[in-house]
């Protein structure tokens, strides 16, 4: 039995990461494409966004998003269902520490050197929360000015927004940065509540066995059966 809600290991996040980006040849045409989810920051973001929006969302949503023009080729069933269970148990995870322990949940932000000098990169991890947004919108957009104040810091630093943070001097830009992460926890607490008084918000999955049969129904949620879904070489379409 493998816990789908346990946190990954230095050692697997590395793998996913690593995944993410190479699933792009470096000879691939790019140009005008939609690449999608590029690193585990990104996707750490993404996830972050969808167990703390209005809705739950299935992976047949959220996956296409990951690869935007670029579905892996996937070299067989067993790396498919690796993959897609080291994503399922780290949107898990994060799921359970904003459930259980909020004020222990730290986004996944990456490092970049520069002349000696390391900086903290929260662009990538911004952007993914932002995708998570777009992809439920019409439920997210009547709370918009509510969650305006919370919303602001991660905002800042998504492309979307046309963020400027060159013209801040690094104390602003840190000052900013430093409120992702309680922002984050704070629109998840505002959901929560909001689902509460609505209907009974699905449970993450705690513990099953992760296996998928040529014949049974995709995991991506296409309602297709796994062998003519994922599996082959058909083409999920990214949803905009």
């Amino acid at each position: 039995m493998k816990n789908l809600s346990k946190p990954l290991t230095e050692k697997e996040l590395d793998r996913l990461d690593n995944f993410l980006l190479d699933r792009i040849d470096e000879d691939a045409d790019t140009e005008g494409k939609d690449e999608g989810v590029l690193g585990i920051s990104t996707l750490d973001g993404l996830f972050t966004a969808i167990v703390s929006g209005p809705v739950t969302m299935v992976p047949s949503r959220w996956l296409p998003a990951v690869w935007g023009d670029f579905e892996p080729d996937w070299e067989s069933e067993k790396e498919f269902e690796e993959i897609f269970a080291l994503m399922v148990r780290h949107m898990n995870s994060i799921s359970v520490m904003l459930m259980e322990s909020p004020e222990d949940f730290e986004p996944i932000f990456m490092e970049r050197t520069v002349k000696g000098k390391t900086y903290t990169v929260v662009d990538e991890w911004c952007e993914g929360y932002w995708l998570g947004v777009t992809l439920a919108a019409e439920h997210w957009n009547p709370a918009m000015e509510r969650l305006l104040p919370s919303m602001a810091p991660i905002a800042s630093f998504a492309e979307v927004t046309n963020w400027r943070g060159h013209e801040l001097s690094m104390e602003e830009a840190e000052l900013i940065q430093n409120g992702i992460a309680p922002s984050a926890r704070e629109i998840h607490a505002y959901w929560l509540e909001q689902r509460s008084q609505a209907v009974p918000a699905a449970r993450p999955a705690r513990n099953s066995e992760f296996k998928v049969g040529r014949n049974d129904p995709c995991p991506c949620g296409s309602g297709k059966k796994y062998k003519k879904c994922c599996l082959k070489d058909e083409k999920i379409v990214p949803l905009h």
